[in-house]
């Protein structure tokens, strides 16, 4: 039981990171068509972080 809550609770980490990650590239794409570069250095340092 504990061995599958582990695992469980890894996968929801997992997943919560390849959320993250998207919404955060899909925030980037639209800094990038908007010219707004101040923006796009914080949203590729937060992609380097979230890794």
């Amino acid at each position: 039981m504990n061995k599958d809550r582990h695992r469980m609770l890894a996968q929801a980490a997992q997943m919560h990171r390849v959320n993250l990650r998207k919404n955060v590239e899909r925030r980037l794409e639209a800094a990038k068509a908007r010219g707004d570069e101040s923006l796009v250095r914080l949203l590729e340092a937060e992609l380097n972080y979230i890794g």
